[in-house]
């Protein structure tokens, strides 16, 4: 629940306390994800400096901008939200290495086939990546499958591979595309 002072704020914002309470729901649905926003931040900041890694402005940038979006998102687009954030060009290259470093910590994880990110909803833990992805609206799914994991690596130990960060992308379409 918000604090008065919050519907306060919000009916000043809005020009009015019947419009703050009619935005109620959404208001409170904004503030908690805000707050998930920002503990998954927090996790990710945890992880890398963890990792021996330093948390920097600008990567905190770019991993607000990843931790935003519920769909894959590439670096152009984030080097392109970046820069018309902070007023000045931000230079994809940088945003790729980022999100490379992302990856290999864990705080990221790649869609290899669409060339796009999304933020680890569990930073710094590593899990094999299954992804549903849907060819018509671009939203992808990342789910968990300790069967589907151990069946992957079982299938490259017996080529005699050494599976270090498998990936399975489903590609079709959604539930709401179907």
């Amino acid at each position: 629940m918000l604090s008065p002072l919050v519907y306060d704020a919000l009916a000043a914002y809005t020009g009015g306390m019947e419009q703050a309470i009619r935005n109620k729901p959404k208001a409170e649905a904004a503030v908690a994800e805000d707050v998930a926003d920002q503990a998954t931040i927090a996790a990710a900041r945890a992880a890398l400096t963890a990792a021996g890694e330093q948390w920097t402005p600008m990567r905190e940038a770019v991993f607000a901008q990843l931790s935003k979006q519920h769909r894959p998102i590439s670096a152009y687009d984030i080097a392109d939200q970046l820069s018309q954030e902070r007023g000045k060009r931000v230079a994809p290259n940088s945003v790729y290495r980022i999100l490379d470093l992302f990856v290999a910590k864990s705080i990221a994880m790649r869609i290899e086939s669409a060339n796009a990110y999304l933020a680890n909803c569990h930073p710094g833990e590593s899990q094999d990546c299954v992804f549903l992805v849907c060819d018509q609206c671009g939203d992808a799914k990342h789910f968990d499958d300790a069967e589907v994991s151990r069946t992957v690596r079982a299938l490259a130990d017996r080529e005699g591979f050494r599976a270090d960060r498998p990936v399975l992308e489903i590609r079709g379409r959604c539930e709401d595309c179907s």
